[in-house]
């Protein structure tokens, strides 16, 4: 009796050999032509009368076992896969979504691997789906403690997000073994590298963005390097605290360095309204003394001017100015008083005239007048009483 590869050898311990050892492949399982041809050509005996098939029987039997070995190369590469065509185990060319062909088995197989897919690694922490209970977090310590640039300690946990890179299948399936353990290996080690270059009073506040970054760009380079086909898509900080042991005290430098930068805020803020307020004040005084300055030098020089003008006249014509200066002044000085006139150059023969002197009207003109009312009121004309 033959011998066949259907058991795994004379060693029956299976496609892998007597050691557990032996190829590997991801793909499914090409058939075995041998058995193929054995149990067509018993269902051929079944349904041919006598049970022979004779010349022409075989040649159909070969026809349709060479027609089922040609169409067994088609094969179909999902919308979130990318088909990876191999030739006698030698990389040949990608195969994009959809129906392909290669070459049937043994000349060519083919390899679908989930290369759009983004794929999600945790590392410092384990999400459980419980069905009673709702989705659990549990930490893992041993991955999620790190030490920081000035020496403390520190709980991160976070979240790795990859896919395969869209022209690096080949290098994703045949250059690393396990792609998860890979990454994750990878994200610890950049994370640690990271953590270890900050202190830890940035590391809890503001530098979260800074971090995750900086881990992004040490993963896809160092992978790169492994040229493991793999492109990390974002890195996303779940946890950053202290540990447990110290978390509370931690919690109260924070509270405290909190109330310190909000008192430093207040009283920038009042420093910020009460300066310009002053200083606006003392330009208004300035600007108000510079503008008393020029009004009154203004003033000063518009008076001496004048002056000049009038002295200049002066000297053209002293008598005329006189005069004009005399006239000018009887005027500002007679100008706002009640008064009569009497010019006794035109009663030369001395006969007097007396005036009629409208006492009522000039009590009314003048209430101050009033006290002395009941004095008698004489007239003057020529001079003489």
């Amino acid at each position: 009796m033959p011998w066949s590869n259907q058991g795994g050898g004379p060693w029956g311990s299976g496609p892998k050999g007597p050691w557990g050892s032996g190829p590997q492949s991801s793909g499914p399982t090409p058939p075995n032509l041998e058995d193929l041809l054995r149990r067509g050509q018993d269902k051929l005996r079944t349904v041919l009368p006598g049970g022979n098939l004779g010349g022409k029987g075989g040649a159909l039997i070969a026809l349709a076992v060479a027609v089922l070995w040609g169409l067994s190369g088609f094969f179909r590469v999902e919308p979130d896969e990318l088909g990876v065509v191999l030739r006698f185990g030698h990389y040949v060319r990608d195969a994009k979504p959809g129906l392909n062909y290669h070459l049937p088995y043994p000349i060519e197989t083919a390899l679908t691997p989930k290369a759009l897919r983004v794929n999600k690694i945790d590392v410092g922490m384990r999400v459980i789906d419980d069905a009673r209970r709702g989705t659990l977090v549990r930490d893992v310590p041993e991955e999620s403690l790190m030490l920081t640039g000035d020496e403390n300690i520190v709980d991160v946990d976070f979240s790795v997000f990859w896919l395969i890179k869209p022209n690096g299948v080949g290098d994703y399936l045949f250059n690393i073994q396990n792609p998860e353990g890979t990454v994750k290996a990878v994200a610890e080690s950049a994370m640690r590298e990271v953590i270890g270059r900050n202190d830890i009073q940035g590391i809890l506040t503001g530098q979260r963005q800074t971090i995750e970054r900086a881990v992004h760009e040490l993963m896809q380079k160092t992978l790169d390097t492994y040229r493991a086909g793999i492109q990390v898509t974002q890195v996303q900080l779940q946890k950053v605290d202290p540990p447990a042991q110290v978390i509370d005290a931690f919690r109260d430098v924070q509270a405290a360095r909190a109330d310190l930068e909000r008192a430093q805020n207040e009283a920038q803020t009042y420093a910020n309204r009460i300066i310009p307020e002053a200083r606006g004040r003392a330009a208004q005084i300035q600007q108000s003394g510079e503008a008393y300055r020029a009004q009154t030098v203004a003033e000063a020089k518009g008076q001496t001017a004048r002056f000049v003008q009038i002295y200049d006249q002066y000297k053209l014509a002293p008598q005329v100015t006189r005069q004009r200066m005399y006239l000018e002044t009887m005027e500002r000085l007679f100008g706002g008083t009640d008064k009569i006139i009497i010019d006794s150059g035109t009663h030369a023969s001395g006969s007097g005239v007396v005036p009629v002197l409208p006492l009522n009207e000039l009590m009314r003109r003048n209430p101050a007048a009033g006290a002395s009312a009941g004095a008698p009121v004489g007239a003057t004309t020529g001079g003489r009483p």
